[in-house]
């Protein structure tokens, strides 16, 4: 059996550089694995595909990207006031490989996968959190810029705050995963006990321990990987346990059941229908309950003006365009009604054919500093309009529905009565 040397990084730490490159020199391994998916290596590279509004607005998919841009923006300032880029341990090793003639690997699961199954594995009140740390995020975005304060003087600071030569060291890194678990025990098994298992599977099918039609006689290799310090104890764990490891279908299923691509018939499209179904049967059974016409018509009316009004409200805290916030207050009442809709799918592509955003917008989010930055870019806007314009959806849809019951004063003994005279029971 060939040898697995497993190298603990920080992304945004120099020092990690150097130690990568030097294990490589000196072990001259026959494949060096890196903590990447093919998505993530290019976007170190710089290459970014075309932005899709589509996926970028449909489902939970808005505060996810939203998510996913605050954790990658962190890091990347953090980086910036290191002097150094997130991720440039993984490209010198990369490099080191290459230029050594070493087989490279990206072992990594799909960044995509990773943070939909994250997004669906956080608590509704942790999204509200993680919500809140965005817009938090935002609002003091460029408060520490760059062009303020003299890097050295910036990289000073941090060096004080943060203890750098003990960033990877096994206690601190046990703390910091402590600290996510206590805040959100789901998002830490998709974000690291998963990912440990899915690299823990192809450094064993890199070595032919678990052979594929594309590893079948590697068992005398000897592997290099190269990985984020969090990931070090777990891997080990794993490599010494493989039957532990999940099968790759199980860590790759996305949420909703099924894989990409499985098409409209899933259990969220299922119970999307159903809820509609049973929402559009409680109101034939109100309009059958005896209730005088005039009421109902007010208790829709309250209901179209709080949905469309908060629902565009959110769209107006993002600074949409007009029509984006006219949009979503046209069809925020009809939304609320199927779960499978939503008002921000409206608004977001509104405002995607307003904006015309491009790749390069998609590619310069990280690059902002300032708050007036951020605002302008196309994709960034879409994604606000898209997801503030669901938040005022859920609180209409709460409210709305608070204030149809007290308006129409429904009691239940009424609805039963509707539906005895809709579906003509002889009860």
């Amino acid at each position: 059996m060939g040898e697995i040397i497993l190298v603990g990084t920080g992304h945004i730490l120099e020092r990690s550089v150097r130690e990568v490159e030097e294990v490589i020199e000196r072990e001259k391994p026959d494949i060096v694995a890196v903590e990447l998916c093919p998505g993530r290596y290019e976007a170190l590279k710089g290459n970014v595909g075309e932005f899709s509004v589509k996926e970028a607005i449909e489902g939970g998919k808005p505060f996810l990207m939203l998510t996913h841009w605050l954790l990658a923006y962190m890091q990347k300032r953090m980086g910036s006031e290191l002097g150094i880029e997130p991720g440039a341990e993984m490209m010198a090793a990369i490099r080191k490989a290459e230029s050594l003639g070493c087989e490279v690997a990206l072992v990594d699961r799909p960044i995509q996968i990773t943070m939909q199954r994250f997004w669906k594995r956080m608590k509704f009140t942790e999204k509200v959190k993680m919500l809140f740390s965005i817009l938090f995020a935002i609002a003091n975005l460029g408060s520490f810029s760059l062009g303020r304060v003299r890097k050295k003087e910036l990289k000073d600071r941090v060096n004080r705050e943060i203890d750098l030569e003990r960033i990877t060291d096994e206690d601190v890194v046990t703390k910091l995963i402590e600290e996510l678990r206590a805040f959100s025990p789901g998002a830490a098994t998709a974000l690291l006990d998963e990912r440990d298992a899915y690299i823990a599977g192809s450094l064993l099918e890199l070595q032919g321990a678990h052979p594929t039609p594309a590893h079948t006689h590697n068992s005398s290799k000897k592997i290099v990987a190269v990985v984020g310090a969090g990931h070090v104890a777990g891997i080990k764990r794993l490599l010494s346990h493989p039957e532990l490891i999940p099968p790759r279908e199980e860590l790759c299923s996305l949420p909703g059941g099924g894989h990409a691509g499985a098409g409209w018939l899933n259990l969220r499209n299922l119970l999307g229908v159903g809820l509609g179904v049973v929402l559009i049967a409680l109101l034939l059974a109100v309009l059958f309950s005896g209730i005088p016409i005039n009421t109902l018509l007010q208790a829709l009316f309250w209901w179209f003006i709080i949905n469309g009004s908060l629902s565009a409200m959110g769209v107006i805290v993002a600074r949409g365009h007009p029509l984006s916030a006219l949009t979503a207050f046209a069809v925020a009442w009809l939304t609320s009604l199927n779960p499978s809709l939503a008002a921000g799918w409206f608004a977001g592509l509104m405002e995607a054919r307003l904006r015309k955003p491009s790749s390069e917008d998609a590619k310069g989010m990280l690059n902002v500093e300032t708050l007036r930055d951020l605002m302008g870019n196309k994709v960034f806007k879409i994604i606000l309009v898209a997801a503030l314009a669901n938040v005022g959806s859920v609180m209409g849809t709460f409210l709305g529905a608070y204030v149809v019951f007290h308006t129409v004063g429904l009691d239940i003994n009424q609805i039963w009565a509707g539906l005895k005279a809709l579906f003509n029971f002889n009860i």
